[in-house]
């Protein structure tokens, strides 16, 4: 009989689609190193690798000992959940060689990540032979990710690459799966698919902007304005940040399906083409901030006039370890405090997780300071200072030299 392990959400063990650990008196540490396992499974483990990674700051003075103690309570487990009078190591198999731990998956176990990238991979093949063969493939991979990577195991720092790996996968599967319904027409499925998609990464913008997209093709107008409402409500309370150029195309979509077709006037192009925020600022994405600077740097060599450029970067302070999803957090914040600091004539833009470039138009060099000092004060006044440091330079756009 062949045994099921979950990884794609809570973990699990299961025969027959019966749970093994729920009947099973569960200890974290335990799970946690089988998890540690499986995660690696096939590969050479030292023990100092396993002790620092699960154990670290633990005050025993014999941490290999404990290893070992562990992995001896791991093979009683499963012994006790696995069949008997069938050889463990059709199930799973932890041997020691040479200094070594290797955990191997035997014949009779399958993991879900496992099939999960098969499933991938063979959609990704039959992309070019046989579209709908590639569209049931890509749907059997997307079922099998029910969340993130051993999810129950927020904190644990050496599951974050591994689980970004398994999420960057679900993803692209996704989203190459929409975009074949796209050209297939089959918008209501796209609907479907996305209403799935944002119970599981519910801040990943791109998928809200597919679901929108396929309510209006269907002619649900409202829906795709209450969505809109939604997704842009959420992201400006959860992460702090405004509509990004994503969205706001969007909304403009949405406009033009509740405009009337037919022909219209001057009057009514000129208020089709401002934006509807004129305080403050402007956001854009980096392709088009890279328009604007060259466009700003052809017209100072004509008309003399002085623009700079600056960049703001937020760090860790040297003396204290910072959270980075916390730091990534306060550059979006930042978002709100540059409409705020800035003219409406200055654009700025994301160029990285922890950096803002921004162009200022017809600044004066012995104002560099002042704009820099109101910057740092609007966002102290909303981001307390902890374990986080600001700095920002300026350079103009016609020199290479530094001004601060």
């Amino acid at each position: 009989m062949e045994l099921y392990v979950h990884t794609l959400g809570d973990f699990d063990i299961s025969f027959g689609g019966q749970s093994l650990l729920k009947e099973s008196s569960r200890s974290y540490k335990l799970y946690k190193l089988f998890e540690y396992f499986i995660t690696f499974r096939g590969r050479k483990l030292l023990p100092e690798t396993i002790i620092e990674n699960l154990w670290q700051g633990n005050e025993s003075n014999d941490p290999k000992n404990v290893l070992r103690t562990q992995i001896f309570r791991l093979r009683q487990i499963f012994k006790k959940i696995l069949p008997k009078d069938i050889d463990e190591s059709k199930y799973f198999n932890i041997s020691f060689s040479n200094g070594y731990y290797c955990f191997e998956i035997g014949e009779l176990a399958i993991l879900d990540v496992a099939e999960f990238e098969k499933y991938i991979r063979q959609g990704d093949s039959k992309k070019s032979e046989n579209i709908d063969d590639a569209v049931k493939l890509y749907k059997k991979a997307l079922k099998l990710y029910k969340g993130a990577y051993l999810s129950e195991n927020s904190y644990e720092v050496w599951l974050v690459p591994i689980r970004n790996h398994y999420s960057r996968l679900y993803l692209k599967a996704l989203f190459k799966l929409i975009e074949i319904l796209k050209e297939k027409e089959e918008y209501i499925g796209i609907v479907e698919l996305c209403e799935e998609a944002i119970i599981i990464e519910p801040y990943e913008e791109a998928i809200h902007i597919y679901l929108i997209e396929a309510m209006l093709k269907v002619g649900q107008i409202n829906n795709a304005m209450s969505h809109y409402e939604y997704i842009t409500s959420l992201l400006s309370k959860e992460m702090g940040i405004k509509s990004s150029p994503g969205l706001k195309n969007i909304y403009r979509k949405i406009q033009d399906y509740y405009d009337e077709k037919g022909e219209t006037d001057i009057g009514n192009i000129k208020t089709r083409l401002e934006d509807s925020s004129l305080n403050g600022a402007m956001l854009c994405d980096t392709d088009y901030f890279k328009f604007l600077f060259n466009i700003q740097k052809r017209k100072e060599l004509r008309d003399g006039k002085s623009d700079f450029i600056s960049l703001i970067t937020l760090r860790c302070d040297d003396k204290n370890r910072c959270d980075i999803e916390e730091l990534k957090k306060r550059v979006r914040i930042m978002t709100g405090v540059l409409e705020k600091s800035l003219r409406k004539g200055d654009v700025f833009s994301f160029w990285n997780d922890t950096q803002i470039i921004i162009l200022l138009h017809d600044a004066k060099e012995n104002s560099l300071g002042e704009i820099e000092t109101r910057i740092k004060k609007n966002f102290s006044g909303i981001v307390k200072p902890d374990s986080f440091k600001i700095s920002i330079e300026f350079l103009p756009l016609t020199s290479e030299k530094n001004v601060v």
